[in-house]
């Protein structure tokens, strides 16, 4: 399963606070955001609006930057991650898919010969 935004934001976060010994409540408090909120951004489970996130980042002292960097790092990783553990018979069926495809790109007939079949009359619709 893919790892989604809002989670490594609130991973970023938590590791930050965790990493400067402070609790929810005091980073609440100084960020102005209810404690159950900043719990659910921590958790994943709320997407941060960018002023909530500015707000966090304020009251942790630290910049918007490193959480987005630290956040872009995570994200870069698990994605490869990904990639690493993906089935072999997923990987060779997309391997034939591209393939099928390229195919059908140098197969397809061209523009000028092409046959247009009109579609029915409205008269030949309202007869029927």
């Amino acid at each position: 399963m893919a790892l989604l935004l809002r989670e490594a934001i609130g991973d970023s976060l938590r590791r930050t606070r965790v990493s400067q010994s402070r609790t929810l409540r005091e980073v609440s408090n100084r960020a102005r955001v209810s404690l159950g909120y900043l719990s659910e951004v921590e958790r994943g489970r709320k997407e941060a609006s960018s002023e909530l996130l500015a707000a966090i980042c304020d009251a942790l002292a630290v910049p918007m930057s490193d959480v987005l960097s630290d956040v872009s790092e995570t994200m870069a990783d698990a994605s490869e991650r990904a990639k690493a553990t993906e089935p072999a018979r997923d990987r060779s069926a997309a391997a034939t898919n591209r393939a099928a495809a390229a195919m059908s790109a140098s197969t397809r007939i061209a523009e000028e010969t092409r046959i247009v079949i009109p579609g029915p009359t409205a008269r030949a619709l309202a007869a029927a």
